[in-house]
């Protein structure tokens, strides 16, 4: 095996990506830990991974997500530190939204920048999700009373490029941070205007769920077609083709795997005028306000025809896996630096 894929959080698209590469990228070998817990994670899973990656003189990459530490994993491992390098950002530190900021928060967006200064090569899924991370390194490191180191932006930059995330779209036919409370309030607006729809909210559910949820559950009723995870994909994507509209009230997203999903499976998608979405999807599937949510979404509960003849005017290629397979076989072929 010459090629090492780390993932400190293995489930939701960190997983499909690890799992997609093993399987289409000969000579892979994959470690991983649970997705539970991310602070956790992002803390110490490079001690973890020194004492469970045995030591391997054929490997010659090292691919890992930015969860991990990169940084305190060479440093614990260096027959690691000769490899090439890779670094993959399925979001950011420095742009991901906290709720109260905390002085111990600044360690995860201040290791995320350690570890590009020691990869040799940072994809990120987005022009977005590069762009956010470069250019808030400058303000970020301020916090640093003192002493404050000059010009990561320019080190790091060089090493960056954009990658979109590989999907492996389905054989289909056609039949906290993502703000649940907009969502939700939304939808009980047009319950409260006696106006029919039926919606299914899916996902994995974690440790802390939001009180809305179980709410909106109750509230929503009837209405409700499918509620939480489907473990099956099958399931999952059959659920999308019976949809009509996919909506997301994200405060943040990088990029949005389950929203080009659903697109795929011929659903008709509505997002916030923000974040990575203007890069993703054309203009007439944007909103600015939840106000422009609630009037978009009552005139297709009025005329769903509107949305069930219509042809998605996007571009969805260029996101596939058979599209992007050979920039990841080139990402994973390089031989490591000569000069380490």
């Amino acid at each position: 095996m010459s090629i090492l894929l780390i993932e400190a959080f293995y489930g939701g698209s960190h997983k499909q990506l690890v799992d997609l590469l093993q399987e289409e990228v000969e000579e892979c070998v994959l470690y991983t830990l649970p997705a539970k817990k991310w602070h956790w994670r992002a803390r110490t899973a490079a001690l973890y991974f020194m004492q469970n990656v045995p030591a391997n003189a054929n490997y010659r990459i090292l691919f890992a997500s930015s969860v991990l530490n990169l940084t305190e994993l060479i440093a614990l491992r260096p027959d690691l530190g000769k490899l090439k390098k890779v670094l993959y950002f399925h979001e950011n530190q420095l742009a991901y939204p906290v709720q109260k900021c905390q002085e111990r928060d600044f360690q995860y967006g201040y290791n995320q920048i350690l570890s590009c200064l020691v990869a040799d090569i940072v994809v990120f899924n987005s022009a977005f999700n590069m762009e956010s991370f470069l250019t808030s390194i400058g303000k970020f490191m301020k916090l640093i009373p003192d002493h404050r180191p000059k010009d990561l932006e320019k080190i790091i930059r060089p090493k960056c490029r954009v990658l979109y995330f590989p999907i492996r779209f389905p054989d289909v036919s056609r039949e906290h941070d993502k703000d649940p409370e907009n969502f939700f309030k939304v939808l009980l607006k047009l319950k409260e205007k006696e106006l029919h729809f039926h919606v299914s909210v899916l996902g994995e559910t974690f440790t802390d769920v939001p009180d809305i949820f179980s709410e909106a559950k109750k509230a929503l009723g009837s209405s409700v077609l499918h509620w939480g995870y489907l473990p099956s994909k099958d399931d999952y994507f059959q659920a999308l083709c019976m949809a009509d509209v996919v909506i997301s009230t994200a405060k943040h997203e990088f990029f949005g795997v389950a929203m080009l999903e659903a697109v795929y499976c011929g659903c008709y998608p509505l997002c916030p005028k923000a974040l990575v979405y203007p890069e993703i999807f054309p203009a007439e599937y944007l909103y600015s306000t939840p106000e422009q949510l609630l009037k978009r979404l009552q005139n297709f509960c009025k005329r769903p025809d509107i949305v069930r003849k219509h042809l998605y005017k996007g571009e969805m290629a260029q996101f596939s896996w058979a599209a992007l397979r050979g920039k990841f076989r080139s990402l994973l072929t390089t031989e490591p630096r000569e000069d380490l």
